[in-house]
């Protein structure tokens, strides 16, 4: 069985004009159910106040947990923070939590939402209201759930919040491979950045990451991985600048699951990016990430 953290509150109506496919952890959930792959469903709880405001400033945490958001930051995340969004906003980071403690036992646990990388600490940025990443992280840490927690960042776009919401903890360490020249225009300082010229292909993007990657995890040597999956760097993605083939997204995760069963590490995915009119294509490369991380961390029993 495939463990699977989703909730209805996932799911989002679409927004006129919009380049966020706001039903996509529906269209996640429905094609994963067409797969005859054998999945295990979990609600998450809501993420508790307290830990999202642990990351977040107070102040903004309440602001979205009412959907009173301010304009100029409504600007920054691209999108309103109605009542719903809101009630997804603390929802997403209870399931990343879920996903990360089921992974620590199982081997491999995916969250059908998050990889909410790029929200700070008094507002949200780029299509993200909640950093689910940095919250779940420190919430494992601090908690004790696990020793060291290493967050896999390896969305087109670098993971900026992520970064600086967890800077200068010994416990967390952040890693980002990334398109060089694309959003945000000032990155922040990861653990450790790989950034990588416009149109990098299958080739140069698996050498940069398995030489970049295996040697902060055996520096490192954390207890569970966050996998930021996203796959907007994909040849035809709108937002995107890299030039990935499917093939290509297939090896990157297969060389993330394979570093971590190899030695022992369990591995939480969340979606990340992946942008275009195609909601349902879109949908179909994050499953197949799903799939393959499930087929490298979670063999058939004999």
């Amino acid at each position: 069985m495939i463990p699977v953290v989703h909730h209805p509150d996932y799911v989002a109506p679409a927004r006129p004009g919009s380049t966020y496919q706001w039903n996509k952890n529906g269209l996640i959930r429905e094609l994963l159910l067409r797969s005859g792959r054998p999945i295990e469903w979990i609600e998450p709880e809501t993420m508790p106040a307290r830990w999202i405001e642990a990351v977040h400033d107070p102040a903004y945490v309440a602001e979205v947990r009412e959907a009173r958001v301010p304009p100029e930051k409504e600007r920054r995340i691209g999108f309103r923070v109605d009542e719903r969004v809101s009630r997804r906003a603390v929802r997403v980071p209870g399931g990343t939590f879920a996903a990360a403690l089921i992974a620590m036992t199982r081997g491999f646990a995916a969250n059908s939402a998050g990889g909410s990388h790029h929200a700070l600490a008094e507002t949200g940025a780029g299509y993200c209201v909640f950093n689910d990443l940095a919250v779940a992280a420190i919430r494992l840490a601090e908690e004790g759930h696990a020793a060291r927690v290493l967050v896999v960042d390896c969305d087109v776009h670098q993971g900026d919040g992520t970064a600086a919401l967890t800077a200068g903890r010994a416990d967390i360490a952040t890693y980002s491979i990334h398109a060089e020249k694309n959003f945000p225009v000032r990155k922040a300082r990861s653990t450790l950045d790989v950034g990588l010229p416009d149109r990098t292909g299958d080739a140069d993007y698996l050498d940069a990451l398995g030489r970049s990657l295996l040697p902060l995890v055996d520096r490192f040597r954390p207890s569970v991985i966050l996998y930021q999956a996203g796959v907007d760097p994909y040849e035809g993605d709108r937002l995107g600048r890299l030039s990935l083939t499917q093939d290509g997204l297939d090896a990157r995760d297969r060389l993330v699951a394979g570093l971590a069963r190899a030695r022992g590490i369990g591995v939480a995915s969340t979606p990340g990016g992946g942008y275009g009119d195609d909601g349902w294509a879109i949908a179909g490369r994050h499953v197949q990430t799903i799939l393959t991380l499930a087929d490298v961390l979670l063999p058939p029993k004999s």
